[in-house]
């Protein structure tokens, strides 16, 4: 019978190995930031005694005055302009609209939406009026926080080794198949449920252990990051990206790539 074991080796941590540039700050609620009164006071902090203290856990972020903490986990608030992906559970509005809709899109459907307006309590109101965007077919379904989905012109991602992503600003990631024409894309009102390959499934499948490596090591996810960690991963076989060892060996090459990227 053949058994597979494995021994406990010494591992060096991340901040070790790339060296002190890469360490974010982080902060608790209540930690002073900064006592330099230059500072303008971003989302995350608040100003006492001449301080800023932050008012969440996260990680400072800085853009030339303006500071603020990034939450390490958080609820998703919606913007217009967002992209979301998520099921469909209820409509909420006429009984005309809804007997119109339910030819389209009905509830239990899975989709990619825009928000297109954002009310007060916090809910939002999507449209589909545009063929990206609608019913998803065959693919795998990544829900993360959304704190660590990263802002980007464009959230609709074709990655050159054969699959593509939908980057759902609400923390919901849609991995399928890179359809052959263009009009065939991800969304419409039609599903495409036709068989997918076993290449096309190894290939998302190992897409999928690459974003639950980056997340678990508090990465943020875009097509660059997603891209990076799937090439850092060839080497090992899809069923073993997610051991602790080799996700923090995959990750770290990443994050070194970035850095290098950055310049």
């Amino acid at each position: 019978m053949a058994m597979e074991m494995r021994l406990p080796v010494a591992r060096k941590r991340l901040s070790e190995t790339l060296g002190r540039e890469s360490k974010k700050h982080l902060v608790v609620p209540g930690d002073t930031i900064t006592t330099d009164t230059g500072f303008m006071r971003g989302h995350g902090t608040y100003m006492g005694e001449e301080k800023l203290i932050a008012s969440v856990a996260g990680s400072v972020e800085r853009v030339n005055k303006l500071i603020c903490v990034k939450a390490l986990k958080t609820r998703y608030n919606g913007e217009v302009g967002d992209i979301v992906v998520g099921r469909i559970t209820e409509r909420r509005r006429s009984a005309e609209d809804e007997l119109a809709m339910r030819g389209f899109l009905q509830e239990g459907d899975l989709i990619s939406a825009e928000v297109q307006a954002v009310f007060s309590d916090g809910a939002v109101s999507l449209h589909t009026r545009s063929l990206k965007y609608g019913k998803l077919g065959q693919g795998v379904l990544v829900q993360v926080s959304p704190s660590l989905v990263k802002r980007q012109k464009t959230h609709f991602h074709d990655l050159p080794c054969g699959a593509s992503v939908i980057l759902g600003n609400n923390g919901f990631i849609w991995i399928y198949p890179t359809p052959e024409h263009k009009e065939e894309d991800a969304g419409g009102f039609i599903a495409n449920l036709e068989p997918v390959s076993l290449a096309d499934r190894e290939v998302i499948s190992r897409l999928r252990n690459c974003i639950i490596s980056l997340v678990t090591q508090r990465m943020m996810l875009y097509d660059t990051s997603i891209l990076y960690c799937y090439e850092a991963s060839l080497p090992h076989q899809i069923k073993d990206i997610l051991k602790p060892e080799i996700m923090e060996e995959i990750v770290m090459e990443t994050r070194q790539r970035l850095l290098e990227q950055e310049g």
